[in-house]
């Protein structure tokens, strides 16, 4: 008998959870640690790390959900992260104590190839054998007391989605513990030994260990393996010792590139043979008869397209009584707390229009996560999303994406942020990132203020209803067509994605768990409200700063004399009448001039005289120093811009897109000074531009918080820059080019 793992012995216990995908890997992962979860990424990787707390009778084991996979072969660093946690490659992690090993019950054969690559790190193992209610059905049966003596080791039947065998689960773990036991390793053939030999001896880690067995495995077998990264020599001198290495593999007559699919299938049937008896009778279940209506060319297309309709929906207008509730509590707050902070106007402001207003920005998203993360859980679960994701993947795949990239870039019309966060469902990496990048392109629900407000004051008037709502249409497509192409350019050139089949296992149709669905919904607004929530607040409160200070001493004494000369100029009355209105606060033109001192309380902010000094940049697009100051106010949250405009046109900040009195604002809005001094400052080609400067730019601050969250600080600024610039460049081309061609 072995002696009892050390790390158990002293309270510390780590334990990995892995399997192919569709396996019920996340359903297990939660019925063993309940609440007890946290997430975050993996050092240095864009991999997110899910990690949770299981109860052992001696000790607190830390299970870590790795990314489920089909093999350990890995082309990135983000795809190495399973074998670098095996290999206890992060500091701080450690080699895992037991591998916790979830295969699918009805496809035991290919998923036992991972779990024997797993077995040469020499871990102990459980096997959980997953949707075990599904083996009859599908016209299997399994020995399990004889597979339990071919493998050596603990085989749990379970039903995740009934949390039918947890408990078994943890006993095995804890039987671990106290007597480890091992997966029958492969048998390698002597040429193998030779070539793993050369290998070692000749390709020295860059942190001075030595290759594992396992890392060994993946440069010898794998065509561009991400573990070249981890060696002291170049790339090209690591690719020669590999050939080398190969060699002594051709000698013996294998192909190097199948050679280990080969002895370890070969491997497996010798474990397995006799285990699994099957029933042809039984062979077609309902899975099958289902598939043959989703998966057909024409009714299968149909009823995906019904599907996601139902999804744009819910996240686009379901979610919108919910957002409005959110808003008007924001309001009701704002009219509550108020009048208590009218003695110190810097401090209501603060509160007002930066902390509740921070707090708002975020919480009005809420909503359309949790709708979002409710029907991906279901469409997951029920065993859905992998049939869309077959049936979409040639439509992305030319450009570097798959079939998985459609759900978040749909939803990312509804809002960009449950689209990104909808992402995770990708495991590929690099189509995460590329879909992640791409994303913001979408034509979200903030935009379109901005076109409503456009098109109803300039495009309807001149044009007709038709042409307004075929403008409308098109902007939705704007970001579309920029987006197809940077993905291209983003998977070819700078991610270099290799051209792969896409491979994906069709599970078979189960009933979600409302539980599983519930839990989802929970830990995504958590997740957004913890970590992008401060952020969104943060970048609420810089630009409430911005926009307050510097409010010089004397500012309002001296915006109160100007607009008493302005009225007793249009013959409002004489000074002494105005005056006297001024301090009756029920009286109109107290309102009006609240609104005008706003108006100049903006202009002479950091944010409007950083908006003076930059109106050359976005003058040849025809923005004038008004239209850069929106511009720039609007970079936390595109709509605010109508606010913006409306303050700066003294029409309160209460304003809406449909409001006649800004339209009317705007259609007789003219240059002050230049060479342009007296002509109209909104004209077609300005306010075409305006549109797809609002619908290429990366005006979204609750945006930039998730990029930064879901792949990193790198590909967040790219993003901001990049949209940035291709905004800023299709207004100038539709200004110039309107207004000299046209």
């Amino acid at each position: 008998m072995q002696a009892p793992l050390p790390s158990a012995a002293q309270g510390q216990f780590h334990i990995a959870l892995i399997g192919n995908p569709n396996t019920g890997k996340t359903t297990i992962f939660n019925n063993l640690t309940g609440l007890r979860q946290r997430t975050g990424n993996y050092p240095g990787v864009t991999v997110t790390r899910k990690m949770g707390q299981l109860r052992l009778k001696r000790a607190t084991a830390e299970l870590i959900d790795l990314p489920g996979t089909y093999s350990l072969s890995a082309h990135s660093p983000d795809e190495r992260v399973v074998i670098d946690v095996l290999n206890g490659r992060f500091q701080g992690m450690g080699k895992p104590d037991v591998v916790l090993f979830v295969a699918d019950a009805t496809n035991l054969r290919r998923n036992l190839f991972l779990a024997s690559q797993v077995a040469t790190l020499k871990i102990p193992m459980v096997l959980v054998l997953n949707q075990w209610d599904a083996v009859e059905p599908s016209g299997q049966r399994i020995d399990l007391n004889l597979l339990k003596g071919r493998l050596n080791i603990p085989v749990i039947p379970t039903v995740g989605t009934k949390n039918i065998g947890t408990e078994d689960i943890i006993e095995a773990i804890e039987s671990q513990s106290e007597e480890p036991r091992f997966l029958p390793e492969i048998t390698w053939p002597p040429s193998m030994e030779k070539a793993m030999e050369s290998l070692k001896s000749s390709l020295p880690c860059i942190d001075e260990e030595v290759l594992s067995e396992s890392e060994t495995h993946r440069l010898l077998f794998d065509t561009h393996s991400a573990e070249i990264q981890r060696l002291r020599v170049s790339p090209d001198e690591a690719r020669r010792e590999v050939v080398k290495a190969r060699e002594f593999l051709r000698r013996d007559g294998m192909n190097p590139l199948v050679a280990e699919a080969m002895l370890h299938y070969r491997h497996i049937d010798g474990l397995i043979g006799g285990v699994i008896l099957k029933d042809t009778e039984l062979a077609q279940g309902k899975t099958e008869s289902i598939d043959r209506l989703l998966l057909h060319r024409g009714w299968g297309l149909a009823a995906f397209v019904a599907m996601m309709y139902v999804v744009f929906q819910a996240v686009y207008s379901w979610a919108g009584p919910m957002m409005d509730a959110i808003e008007a509590g924001k309001v009701w707050t704002q009219d509550l707390i108020g009048p208590w902070l009218e003695g110190t106007p810097m401090l209501q402001s603060l509160v007002l229009d930066g902390v509740i207003e921070g707090v708002g920005a975020f919480l009005v998203f809420l909503p359309q996560i949790l709708i979002l993360f409710a029907f991906i859980s279901l469409l997951e679960d029920s065993g859905y999303m992998a049939r869309a994701a077959f049936i979409m993947d040639k439509l992305f795949s030319w450009c570097g994406l798959n079939g998985k990239s459609f759900v978040p870039l749909l939803s990312s019309y509804a809002c960009a942020i449950p689209g990104i966060m909808a992402t995770r469902t990708i495991e590929d990496p690099k189509s995460r990132v590329a879909t992640v990048f791409v994303a913001p392109f979408m034509s979200c629900s903030a935009r379109l203020p901005v076109y409503v407000l456009c098109i109803g004051a300039f495009i309807e008037p001149v044009y007709g209803p038709w042409w307004a709502g075929f403008t409308l249409f098109l902007m939705h497509f704007v970001g579309l067509a920029v987006a197809v192409p940077t993905a291209w350019v983003v998977t070819r050139f700078v991610l270099k994605t290799k051209s792969q089949p896409f491979v994906m296992e069709l599970p078979k149709y189960r009933a979600p768990r409302l539980r599983d669905v519930s839990y989802r919904m929970w830990q995504a607004g958590r997740e957004f409200v913890q970590k992008a929530g401060t952020i969104i607040f943060f970048i609420t409160i810089v630009i409430w700063a911005l926009l307050y200070f510097p409010n010089p001493e004397g500012l309002e004494a001296q915006v109160r004399q100007q607009f008493i000369a302005e009225k007793v100029a249009a013959g409002a009355g004489t000074t002494t009448e105005i005056e006297s209105l001024l301090f009756d606060p029920d009286s109109p033109l107290a309102h009006e001039f609240n609104l005008f001192l706003g108006g100049a309380q903006i202009n002479q902010s950091f944010m409007g005289r950083f908006g003076r000094m930059v109106q050359p940049i976005f003058e040849p697009a025809g923005f004038d120093w008004r239209i850069s100051i929106g511009v720039l106010a609007s970079y936390p949250a595109r709509e605010v811009i109508i606010s913006t405009l409306g303050i700066i046109y003294s029409l309160g900040g209460d304003v809406d897109e449909e409001h006649g009195s800004l339209r009317a604002a705007l259609k007789n809005s003219k240059w002050q000074e230049g060479h342009r001094a007296g002509t109209p400052i909104y004209t077609i080609p300005v306010v075409v531009g305006l549109m797809v400067f609002f619908a290429l730019c990366s005006q979204c601050g609750a945006t930039t918080s998730i990029i930064i969250k879901e792949t990193g600080l790198k590909w967040a600024v790219w993003s901001f820059l990049y949209m940035t610039a291709l905004a800023w460049l299709g207004a100038v081309l539709c200004y110039q080019v309107g207004t000299h061609w046209l």
